[in-house]
């Protein structure tokens, strides 16, 4: 999977993502003689050398872009740094310490232990897998519709979802929700109230891309294919009794429910 971000030093880099989930200062943070964490989130005792680190943005000391370079002259460098949003003192020690480094990006699509290249404006996940989807909720006198998946799908067995389907080349989402809605409950006469903008959720060793949908429906019978093997209507508030799919929730509220 390819991600486009912006390059505050160039460089080409390759390695596993050690992961601080917190603002790190580089003074104080990391021992330059060693290149072991001492404050990080719960990361302490790890080392950085060869590493590619990635966390939210820097703080502390404007000491710390000499740490950065300490770390370059101990041989203990990171292999690159990443960060949702660059600052002024991570920036400096980089491009002082010739640290490849990148930012404006989505941290939660990272795991600890990724293995990632950076080259030229790029973050690739190299075992990461992207899928673009469809999760349409279908709604009926104020109630939801939930489905739980079969042990005959490929993701997320048993677990409860909406309606749910990838997307085909050269295939618009909206025409790709109107046909699970069809193929999935049996229901025809589905009317599009309102649509969220994409969100992208990380399962696994898959991001999926997904194109969220809110119809109304009437009175029609739900008719079960073999991706589900139990549906019910729901208010909104019973939802935390339900096993439901990574990301769900974020789906209902881009929805504005």
């Amino acid at each position: 999977m390819r991600i486009k971000c912006r390059t505050i030093f160039k460089g080409k880099a390759i390695g596993r993502i050690l992961m601080i989930d917190e603002p790190f200062s580089f003074l104080g943070g990391v021992d330059p003689r060693s290149g072991l964490l001492t404050v990080a989130s719960g990361r302490e005792g790890e080392n950085v050398e060869g590493r590619i680190l990635a966390f939210p943005y820097g703080k502390g000391s404007t000491v710390g872009s000499y740490t950065i370079l300490d770390l370059k002259k101990n041989k203990h460098m990171p292999a690159a740094i990443i960060n949702a949003k660059a600052e002024t003192i991570v920036a400096t020690g980089a491009v002082m310490a010739g640290l490849p480094m990148v930012d404006s990006l989505d941290l939660s699509t990272l795991r600890d232990g990724d293995r990632v290249l950076i080259d030229d404006g790029t973050l690739d996940l190299i075992d990461v897998q992207e899928k673009r989807v469809v999760t349409c909720i279908l709604r009926r006198k104020g109630k939801m519709l939930i489905l739980k998946r079969s042990q005959k799908v490929g993701t997320n067995k048993g677990k409860w979802a909406g309606v749910s389907g990838y997307i085909e080349r050269g295939e618009k989402p909206e025409e790709t929700a109107l046909k699970e809605v069809s193929e999935e409950t049996g229901i025809t006469t589905a009317r599009l109230e309102g649509r969220g903008e994409m969100l992208r959720i990380r399962d696994g060793n898959n991001v999926w891309n997904v194109y969220p949908f809110l119809f109304e429906v009437g009175d029609e019978s739900v008719v079960l294919d073999w991706e589900h093997v139990e549906s019910t209507w729901i208010e909104l508030d019973e939802l935390s009794n339900y096993d439901t799919v990574p990301g769900f929730m974020m789906v209902l509220k881009t929805l504005g429910l």
